[in-house]
Formats: C-alpha cells, sequence, structure tokens
C-alpha cells in the first residue's frame, strides 16, 4: 500500500511530509501541490513550506503510482504554471504595496535580514536573481517582493519569472519522474523512502526550525536591550532596490565585477 511505503518516521513533522501532503488530499492533491508552489513564491510566509522536495516527490510517486490520474507532462505543466503565478502574485504584492510590505515587526516568520539577504543576491546577479532564487529557499519567497517594491520592469521580470518556473516546478518534476526509470535508483527510492524523507524534508524542517528560533531570540534580545525591533516607514523605504540593479550584469565569479 501507498500509505505503508510512504509512512515517514514519527518524528517527522507530518505537515511538512510531502508524501503525507500528497496522500492525505486524495482526490485534490495536484490542487494542494499546486497551492503550495505557488505559495512559496506568491506568499511572504511560503519559506516555511517543502517546495523543492515536494516536486520531485511528486513526479516520482507520477511515475511509480501515478498518483494524480493525469500524465506527467499536464502534472509538471500545472506545477509550472503555479509557480509562475505564485511568482507574478508576488511581485504584484510588491509593486502595489510598495517599501510598505516591508513595514512590520521582527519575528521568526519575517525578518529584516531576510529582505537583506535578498537583495544581496539581486546586487550580485541583477534580474537573473529571479531565475536563480528558484532555487534557493527564502530568497525565492522575497524575490518576486523586492522585485515589485523596486518596479522592476514588469515584462523583463515576467519573462526570468517565466523561465525559473519552467527550469524549476516544470523541471524538478519530470527529474523526479525521470529518476524513476532509472532502476537501481527506483529501487532504491521505493524501499529506503522514509529515510530519504527524512533526511530530505527532515532536514528542511529542522533547518527551518532553526531560522525560525534564531531570529525570533535575535529579535527578543533586540527588543530587552531596547533595541528598535520594528521596520519602519523610513527602514522599508531603505529596502527598497534601486531599478538599475535589475539591469546589471551578474558577478557570476563572486569578485565584485560584473
Amino acid at each position: 500500500m501507498l500509505q505503508t511505503a510512504l509512512q515517514a518516521p514519527a518524528s517527522l513533522i507530518p505537515w511538512l511530509d510531502p508524501a503525507n501532503i500528497i496522500e492525505g488530499a486524495g482526490s485534490w492533491a495536484l490542487a494542494v501541490v499546486c497551492f503550495i508552489v505557488f505559495a512559496e513564491t506568491g506568499l511572504l510566509v511560503g519559506f516555511l513550506l517543502p517546495g523543492d522536495t515536494l516536486l520531485v516527490i511528486s513526479g516520482l510517486l507520477t511515475h511509480t503510482n501515478d498518483i494524480f490520474g493525469l500524465n506527467i507532462w499536464v502534472v509538471s505543466l500545472l506545477i509550472g504554471l503555479a509557480a509562475f503565478v505564485g511568482g507574478e502574485v508576488g511581485y504584484l504584492i510588491g509593486h502595489k504595496g510598495g517599501p510598505a510590505v516591508f513595514e512590520r515587526k521582527e519575528s521568526g516568520l519575517f525578518s529584516r535580514k531576510n529582505v537583506e539577504r535578498t537583495n544581496a543576491f539581486f546586487e550580485r546577479f541583477g534580474g537573473l536573481t529571479i531565475i536563480l532564487a528558484r532555487f534557493v529557499p527564502i530568497v525565492r519567497t522575497f524575490a518576486p517582493v523586492a522585485a515589485g517594491v523596486g518596479h522592476m520592469p514588469w515584462k523583463r521580470y515576467s519573462l526570468f519569472n517565466l523561465i525559473g518556473a519552467v527550469l524549476w516546478g516544470f523541471g524538478l518534476t519530470m527529474m523526479g519522474y525521470l529518476i524513476a526509470y532509472i532502476p537501481w535508483i527506483r529501487d532504491l527510492v521505493v524501499e529506503y523512502i522514509d529515510l530519504i524523507l527524512l533526511l530530505a524534508v527532515g532536514g528542511t524542517a529542522v533547518l527551518t526550525l532553526w531560522h525560525y528560533l534564531v531570529e525570533r531570540h535575535r529579535a527578543k534580545k533586540a527588543a530587552a536591550a531596547g533595541e528598535d525591533v520594528d521596520t519602519d516607514a523610513a527602514e522599508a523605504q531603505s529596502l527598497r532596490l534601486n531599478p538599475e540593479v535589475f539591469d546589471r550584469a551578474p558577478d557570476l565569479d563572486g569578485d565584485g565585477t560584473h
């Protein structure tokens, strides 16, 4: 049975387990997967979700268990579409909300450092960040919003967003499907799916929890020391990227030159 084969260890956080997500959703499984993919870049709390692993597992289960009851091309295209729409919504939130979307209190869910980390990607890679960010947790959540706040040209953004969505959403799902064609990998995954999920998703959960607790501790410590832990209008404005950043050539070797 699928439930038995995909049962993750009890210690694994259930709602972060891709197998539990897919199995528990039943006939709504693909819709749930697409929503999670959408939320990763369409909602500011999407970095808590297991996007990368969920895509690969979705492709794998489409091959081995026909979990969605649809052709892999349809599954991959729908997931890629969800990734694209999520990126567009994230951009729209930033574009319409402006720097005000960053005006909030420091917490485990929101951290000014997350925005600054995303801005650093833009400073180094320019507009290509929209593509590269798809493969970088946290950054892929904040990049669309940062691009919108900075008023990156919409047509240019959407082109990069489409490329990123195809490479990440469509690509990782298809990769999971193709992996199942390799007998020893397929057999290994089927036999040790629980351990793989523990290492992949459990590792993600631990890192996410660690990030949350560290940021929350820092915020509390700063507040106790009398520091300002609120990002006000002026500070939020400073987080807005200069439009010229989006046209900058990437610094691929990291030597500071573009």
